[in-house]
């Protein structure tokens, strides 16, 4: 059960992929861009990418995205702060963040 718990938490600890302009060219040198748990670090980071896309890491950047400013009219609130990982892997490993039709 103890070992149910903590692939648990390692599936939750990625949110999403972080797709823009930057990192679809970073994909050409095998870096990938995703959006994680506020409070995991680079080896808790490192163990789920492994274990979710089955591929080695060679290096993890992270760095924490401060909270935006957005107006709507009169009204002012944020945009949510999320933690960003940098993940490179080795060059034999590729993850496939498109379906192809």
């Amino acid at each position: 059960m103890n070992k149910q718990k903590q692939t648990i938490k390692l599936l939750n600890l990625i949110k999403y992929p972080i797709i823009t302009d930057k990192t679809t060219q970073a994909i050409e040198n095998n870096i990938y861009c995703f959006a994680v748990d506020k409070y995991a670090n680079k080896l808790n980071i490192k163990k789920a990418i492994e274990y979710i896309f089955d591929v080695k890491v060679k290096k993890i950047n992270t760095l924490n995205s401060p909270p935006k400013i957005k107006k709507i009219g009169k009204f002012t609130g944020k945009k949510s702060q999320y933690k960003k990982a940098i993940i490179k892997l080795h060059n034999q490993y590729t993850i496939n963040l498109f379906e192809d039709n």
